[in-house]
């Protein structure tokens, strides 16, 4: 086996445990081989985050186990991102994610960013506490194909509702989707205030996301 092949396999391995040091290292020695930045991301990191997304949708990882490797993810980004962007390679579609007005959690906001950064969106984060008007300035601002709102309380979920609305009187709805999810979320809560897509977790956003979306998975 080439070292380049060695590389992408311990790159998977490595991701699919979080361990973030490894990951680093292996990705450095990528670059420094002349190894192309999107195959080490599409033949190795994606694959691997996307098994981390079905070892937890079937109950083997748990939210630490997500969130570790995630931030293994999210240190072979940090070195892949610029060369990726001077390959000329375009996003396949931008997406603007911020958690609602009243609500300061962030970890599940974080991990579907990373999921579909790693899936080839550019995503622009509000970070939380996010008002109507900060969300229609964004969509106005970056003309985004999506929008996902994060609420992890019953007591602030209740702002996706305003917030569409807003996001209505704007004249901007019908140009772009609306993902809503959160720790207290469901489809029929989604169904209700009128969002496009719902999603338990950042695979799941990321499967959907495509598939209104219409890009090739």
């Amino acid at each position: 086996m080439s070292r380049e092949n060695e590389i992408l396999d311990s790159l998977f391995n490595h991701t699919i445990d979080g361990e973030r040091d490894p990951v680093v290292a292996l990705t450095k020695e990528a670059v420094t081989l002349g190894m192309d930045p999107l195959v080490t991301l599409f033949d190795s990191l994606i694959p691997a985050l996307e098994e981390v997304g079905r070892l937890f949708e079937d109950g083997t990882y748990f939210v630490p186990e997500m969130l570790v490797a995630a931030r293994a993810m999210a240190g072979a980004m940090a070195i892949l991102r610029p060369l990726i962007a001077e390959t000329g390679a375009k996003p396949v579609g931008k997406f603007v994610m911020g958690t609602v007005k009243g609500d300061i959690h962030d970890v599940g906001k974080n991990l579907c960013n990373i999921m579909l950064e790693g899936a080839g969106f550019e995503v622009i984060d509000l970070g939380v506490n996010v008002t109507e008007a900060a969300f229609v300035e964004a969509i106005q601002k970056y003309q985004p194909d999506a929008v996902g709102m994060s609420a992890f309380l019953t007591t602030t979920m209740t702002m996706f509702s305003p917030t569409i609305k807003a996001i209505e009187n704007a004249g901007l709805r019908d140009g772009v989707k609306i993902f809503v999810g959160g720790a207290p979320v469901t489809q029929e809560y989604c169904d209700h205030v009128g969002a496009d897509g719902y999603a338990p977790n950042g695979s799941a956003l990321v499967r959907e996301l495509k598939r209104q979306l219409g890009v090739s998975q």
